[in-house]
Protein backbone atom coordinates (compact mmCIF):
# COMPACT_ATOMS: atom_id res chain seq x y z
CA UNK A 1 0.00 0.00 0.00
CA UNK A 2 1.23 3.48 -0.85
CA UNK A 3 1.78 5.82 2.09
CA UNK A 4 0.02 9.17 2.28
CA UNK A 5 3.21 11.13 1.64
CA UNK A 6 3.60 10.20 -2.05
CA UNK A 7 0.19 11.54 -3.18
CA UNK A 8 0.61 14.62 -0.99
CA UNK A 9 3.99 15.37 -2.56
CA UNK A 10 2.37 15.03 -5.98
CA UNK A 11 -0.51 17.30 -4.94
CA UNK A 12 1.93 19.86 -3.56
CA UNK A 13 4.05 19.75 -6.73
CA UNK A 14 1.01 20.19 -8.98
CA UNK A 15 -0.30 23.07 -6.90
CA UNK A 16 3.09 24.86 -6.81
CA UNK A 17 3.62 24.44 -10.57
CA UNK A 18 0.16 25.87 -11.16
CA UNK A 19 0.75 28.76 -8.78
CA UNK A 20 4.04 29.62 -10.44
CA UNK A 21 2.32 29.49 -13.83
CA UNK A 22 -0.37 31.93 -12.69
CA UNK A 23 2.12 34.32 -11.13
CA UNK A 24 4.80 34.28 -13.83
CA UNK A 25 3.04 33.86 -17.17
CA UNK A 26 1.06 36.66 -18.80
CA UNK A 27 -0.79 34.59 -21.39
CA UNK A 28 -4.44 34.02 -20.45
CA UNK A 29 -4.52 30.47 -21.81
CA UNK A 30 -1.43 29.50 -19.82
CA UNK A 31 -2.99 31.06 -16.73
CA UNK A 32 -6.18 29.02 -17.22
CA UNK A 33 -4.14 25.83 -17.58
CA UNK A 34 -2.23 26.75 -14.43
CA UNK A 35 -5.48 27.19 -12.50
CA UNK A 36 -6.51 23.74 -13.71
CA UNK A 37 -3.22 22.34 -12.41
CA UNK A 38 -3.89 23.92 -9.03
CA UNK A 39 -7.37 22.41 -8.92
CA UNK A 40 -5.99 19.00 -9.87
CA UNK A 41 -3.43 19.27 -7.08
CA UNK A 42 -6.23 19.94 -4.62
CA UNK A 43 -8.17 16.98 -6.04
CA UNK A 44 -5.22 14.64 -5.55
CA UNK A 45 -4.94 15.76 -1.93
CA UNK A 46 -8.69 15.29 -1.38
CA UNK A 47 -8.62 11.79 -2.83
CA UNK A 48 -5.48 10.87 -0.85
CA UNK A 49 -7.09 11.91 2.43
CA UNK A 50 -10.33 10.22 1.46
CA UNK A 51 -8.47 6.97 0.89
CA UNK A 52 -6.54 7.39 4.14
CA UNK A 53 -9.69 7.86 6.23
CA UNK A 54 -11.64 5.20 4.37
CA UNK A 55 -14.66 7.23 3.30
CA UNK A 56 -15.87 8.61 -0.01
CA UNK A 57 -16.46 12.23 1.02
CA UNK A 58 -13.21 13.51 -0.48
CA UNK A 59 -13.78 11.64 -3.72
CA UNK A 60 -17.30 13.02 -4.08
CA UNK A 61 -16.04 16.53 -3.40
CA UNK A 62 -13.27 16.03 -5.96
CA UNK A 63 -15.89 15.08 -8.55
CA UNK A 64 -17.71 18.34 -7.84
CA UNK A 65 -14.43 20.24 -8.22
CA UNK A 66 -13.84 18.53 -11.57
CA UNK A 67 -17.32 19.54 -12.76
CA UNK A 68 -16.81 23.15 -11.67
CA UNK A 69 -13.36 23.18 -13.30
CA UNK A 70 -14.85 21.99 -16.58
CA UNK A 71 -17.45 24.75 -16.49
CA UNK A 72 -14.77 27.29 -15.57
CA UNK A 73 -12.61 26.16 -18.47
CA UNK A 74 -15.49 26.43 -20.93
CA UNK A 75 -16.52 29.91 -19.79
CA UNK A 76 -12.93 31.10 -19.50
CA UNK A 77 -12.07 29.83 -22.96
CA UNK A 78 -15.14 31.55 -24.42
CA UNK A 79 -14.08 34.83 -22.81
CA UNK A 80 -10.52 34.43 -24.07
CA UNK A 81 -11.70 33.71 -27.62
CA UNK A 82 -13.97 36.78 -27.66
CA UNK A 83 -11.22 39.00 -26.25
CA UNK A 84 -8.71 37.58 -28.73
CA UNK A 85 -11.06 38.35 -31.61
CA UNK A 86 -11.50 41.94 -30.48
CA UNK A 87 -7.90 42.67 -29.39
CA UNK A 88 -5.86 40.10 -31.39
CA UNK A 89 -3.82 39.33 -28.27
CA UNK A 90 -3.99 36.90 -25.39
CA UNK A 91 -1.64 38.94 -23.18
CA UNK A 92 -3.09 39.88 -19.79
CA UNK A 93 -1.34 43.25 -19.71
CA UNK A 94 -3.05 44.34 -22.93
CA UNK A 95 -6.54 43.32 -21.85
CA UNK A 96 -8.13 46.45 -20.45
CA UNK A 97 -11.61 45.86 -21.86
CA UNK A 98 -13.21 45.39 -18.46
CA UNK A 99 -11.71 48.61 -17.14
CA UNK A 100 -13.63 50.84 -19.60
Amino acid sequence: MISITAPLYLAFALFIIGMIGVLVRRNVLIMLMSVELMLNGANVALIAFSRLWGNLDGQVFAMFVIAVAAAEAAVGLAIVVSLFRSRASADVDQLTVLRD
